[in-house]
């Protein structure tokens, strides 16, 4: 369902750990360019270009990826699913971005799904992207990165490219996340000066409920400048089948950006 404008104050802030320590690969490294666009669909609003891979593998994984794997209900809802072909054995993935670059803003995400419950296998990204490898990137990633014993929230900055030879390093922070019920909503303002992220139960525009909050700030830190589409996708990292062997769906009810 589509949700109009909204005003959001980030007036929660968390007592929390910055994960330095590991920085796993972002959602939208090497993703697929215009030669993988089968099709398009509306939501949210927007435009949007599906990734479809089905003879190679692409990135991120490397996997491949469906147009049939991304859809949206009757009742607006985006569905984004990993589903292995019974005939070839092989898993695909999902993947859309907006044709429109986006700015300066917030950026809400509603999510359904049982995100804190994954398989180990399983990458959700929520996140923007200008196509620079390593930088010009905010991402919200719902991952354990193969490990069952990993955090499985994780939210990373990524560098302005303009300042790639000023040794500014991704800035990441990772939780273990343990929802109630299935619902959640997950967001991050980027401002010239800043960078804040949010994850709280429910759908909400405000701020209660939430378990988890991340900022990174410029100065000291690398915040990019660009506009940039934003990117949805639900991957297997390394290319690594579900470990438990089951699909994955996963449901947005709502994006939305308020400048």
């Amino acid at each position: 369902m589509k949700k109009s404008c909204f005003s959001i104050f980030f007036l929660v802030l968390f007592s929390c750990t910055k994960n330095t320590n590991i920085i796993m690969p972002h959602s939208a490294m090497q993703s697929g360019n215009a030669n993988n666009i089968q099709s398009t669909l509306q939501f949210a609003g927007r435009v949007w270009d599906v990734t479809n891979a089905t003879v190679g593998k692409i990135g991120p994984g490397p996997n491949y990826f469906a147009a049939n794997n991304v859809w949206v209900d009757t009742s607006g809802n985006l569905h984004l699913m990993i589903k292995r072909n019974p005939a070839n054995r092989k898993w695909y993935c999902a993947q859309l971005s907006t044709q429109q670059s986006l700015g300066y803003g917030t950026y809400q995400f509603w999510v359904e799904g049982a995100i804190d419950k994954l398989d180990k296998n399983v990458v959700l990204g929520l996140f923007n992207y200008s196509g620079h490898d390593g930088y010009d990137e905010m991402d919200i990633e719902m991952a354990r990165w193969g490990n069952a014993n990993n955090a499985n929230l994780n939210y990373t900055v990524y560098p302005d490219w303009d300042d790639r030879n000023s040794g500014f390093t991704p800035q990441s922070f990772s939780q273990n996340m343990l929802l109630n019920g299935t619902y959640s909503t997950h967001r991050f303002r980027r401002t010239a000066s800043f960078v804040r992220y949010q994850s709280l139960n429910g759908f909400t525009n405000a701020n209660t409920n939430a378990f988890a909050a991340f900022t990174v700030n410029k100065p000291p830190f690398s915040v990019s400048k660009y506009n940039m589409p934003v990117y949805m996708n639900l991957w297997l990292f390394t290319g690594k089948a579900p470990s438990d062997g089951k699909d994955v769906e996963v449901i947005i009810h709502a994006f939305n950006y308020m400048p």
